[in-house]
């Protein structure tokens, strides 16, 4: 089903997601036609973007009155609010954007007649141009039913991306799982950065040298796969490696102590799926963890 041609659509919010949604939408044929904000200059940011009509009101009630699917895409905590304030329409299509939230945070439009949804783009968001650039292809995490299921899932499609489907008690979870892919990837690195300032060089230094690293990684994750891309003295059972890296914790880094040993021990089961030790020296790494 092409839903292109004859889905009007509107943005209540116009902050970086609903930006790049808006964007690359409107460049793979879909009808952006208007948008509004509680700030007005972000939502004529975004209609300058998108160029080809989107209109900009004040009022999230005018984007309702225009348009047949209306991303809210403002911030988590006033997702609900939005619903409940407008007027939906009969079989009107509702979808926020949020990660964490289920579509519960939209039955104040359901009970008004609306279908309601959740897209979702699994995808790191720094800046609009770098979430212009970055959700082609991503992930959408879609709650929905039919009707408004397929015309999320085409929509996905449309963004060279893979939908995924979620029930509501899915959500949380899903959540914690980026937290973990993305922002503690983030916190790894930068505690990676603070030990390279014990030898004096500078945490954008150690961004700069650990950049190649971390690349490589990623290639191995997605090329190779779990738990074959897993290497370091773990998956070697060096357990005289690991022992200096805990004294050397000790001694300089003690606040990183438990961290490493935590993030060891999730370690041994995929060093032992991978086959490079056995049974008995995974339970030499625990132990030796686990001091």
């Amino acid at each position: 089903m092409d839903t292109k041609s004859r889905l009007t659509i509107g943005f209540i919010g116009a902050g970086t997601t609903g930006t790049a949604l808006a964007v690359r939408l409107s460049q793979r044929g879909y009808q952006v036609a208007g948008v509004s904000s509680r700030s007005l200059a972000s939502a004529e940011r975004l209609a300058a973007r998108v160029r080809n009509g989107c209109r900009v009101f004040s009022k999230a009630q005018d984007v309702a009155n225009i348009a047949q699917l209306i991303f809210i895409t403002t911030p988590d905590d006033i997702i609900s609010e939005v619903a409940a304030e407008v007027k939906w329409r009969d079989k009107q299509y509702v979808v926020h954007c949020s990660g964490a939230h289920s579509v519960d945070i939209l039955e104040p439009a359901r009970q008004k007649g609306a279908d309601v949804g959740c897209f979702h783009p699994l995808q790191t968001f720094a800046s609009v141009d770098q979430a212009i650039e970055n959700i082609p292809g991503s992930t959408f995490a879609i709650e929905a039913e039919e009707p408004l299921l397929v015309v999320l899932e085409e929509m996905a499609k449309a963004l060279d991306g893979n939908p995924v489907i979620l029930k509501a008690g899915d959500k949380v979870l899903y959540h914690v799982a980026a937290v973990f892919a993305c922002n503690y990837l983030v916190t790894l690195v930068k505690l990676a950065a603070d030990l390279w300032q014990t030898f004096n060089l500078s945490p954008a230094q150690a961004t700069r040298a650990l950049m190649p690293l971390l690349r490589g990684t990623l290639s191995n994750i997605e090329n190779i796969g779990l738990p074959g891309c897993l290497t370091g003295p773990i998956t070697r059972g060096d357990l005289g490696t690991i022992e200096r890296h805990l004294e050397a914790l000790r001694k300089q880094m003690p606040a990183l102590l438990d961290i490493y040993k935590a993030l060891g021990q999730q370690t041994v089961p995929i060093a032992l799926a991978k086959g490079r030790i056995d049974s008995k020296r995974g339970e030499e790494l625990i132990a030796l963890l686990s001091k």
